[in-house]
């Protein structure tokens, strides 16, 4: 056999080979789109965000303040730190014995005064509802025996879209200036 015979052999196994490959890869992406074709099937447009309209932040808070109160815990609102920002801060003080069963009765009574819903199950010992575009949380403190103090609560109110902005005068240009 001569240098150029062999050589032809050479790259005619080769190209044997590679059409072999490419066959069996053609194959297995066929075999893998007819099994994965029902999950690429169009299933309509996805579901809103949320449920029901959106709420303001003073909205919010407020239904949360007014639950939280009528438990017996008192609480601040923090300001929001930047603009746009689409998430509140409510902090208190609360007697440590009473201070987890003060904010499940708090959450229930959001639940049936103001219409808000469970949230998702985040963990234990984390309370969590919903309503509108808003999500409340918080975490049921675990208040150190014989301490004495006061435990620390916190809620964080955080929303998928901020919804309507709250109400903020209109600037009027002072008489004379055009």
């Amino acid at each position: 056999m001569q240098r150029t015979e062999r050589t032809d052999t050479i790259v005619r196994r080769q190209r044997r080979r590679a059409a072999l490959a490419a066959l069996a890869m053609a194959a297995s992406v066929t075999a893998s789109a007819a099994a994965c074709g029902a999950p690429l099937r169009d299933l309509g447009p996805l579901p809103p965000r949320f449920s029901g309209p959106p709420l303001t932040a003073d909205a919010a808070v407020s239904e949360m303040t007014s639950a939280l109160a009528a438990e017996g815990i008192t609480v601040d609102r923090e300001p929001s730190g930047s603009t746009g920002r689409c998430a509140e801060r409510l902090t208190g003080l609360h007697a440590p014995e009473t201070v987890d069963a003060a904010l499940q009765a708090a959450f229930a009574r959001a639940r049936s005064e103001h219409g808000w819903q469970a949230g998702p199950d985040v963990g234990e010992g984390t309370l969590t509802l919903t309503k509108g575009n808003w999500t409340a949380l918080s975490v049921l403190p675990s208040p150190e025996p014989g301490r004495g103090a006061d435990s620390l609560v916190i809620m964080s109110l955080s929303c998928v879209d901020p919804g309507t902005p709250a109400a903020s005068p209109t600037l009027t240009p002072a008489p004379g200036s055009s």
